[in-house]
């Protein structure tokens, strides 16, 4: 069976939501979330896919990513593991969005989980500040 690809809108809110909080330097136009069905991978969760130098200048454009969770066992993760497994692959995505990656001496479980604390934390701070607004009707 070949592998079947559909643009995943559900993962790309989260991605997007992630990386304006945690990575501001990824342009998130630039990075399209797709889910994939049958991939014949054992133990891949997700995988962070790049538009290369050579095609950048090629297409005339700058730096592409993508963003692919294999349905299969990505979509059995409880929403936590899902989080960092989005966070893992954003952190592959060095800062001059160059069509490169960060590799896994640096992207590695012990700053996924930091990543994930601060992100969480970010999140609570954002909630408290909108909780503190006050709603004027007139």
């Amino acid at each position: 069976m070949a592998i079947r690809y559909e643009k995943a809108f559900d993962i790309q809110e989260k991605v997007n939501e992630i990386a304006k909080k945690l990575f501001p330097h990824i342009y998130i136009d630039d990075v399209i979330c797709l889910r994939s069905f049958g991939s014949a991978s054992k133990r891949t969760i997700a995988r962070c896919h790049a538009l290369g130098k050579a095609m950048q200048i090629g297409l005339g454009r700058k730096g592409f990513y993508l963003i692919e969770v294999i349905s299969e066992r990505f979509d059995k993760l409880d929403e936590e593991e899902q989080i960092k497994t989005l966070i893992h692959e954003l952190m592959h995505i060095p800062k001059n969005f160059g069509g490169g990656f960060i590799f896994h001496n640096v992207v590695n479980n012990k700053n996924v989980d930091l990543m994930y604390e601060k992100y969480i934390s970010l999140k609570k701070n954002n909630f408290k500040e909108k909780k503190n607004e006050k709603s004027y009707w007139f």
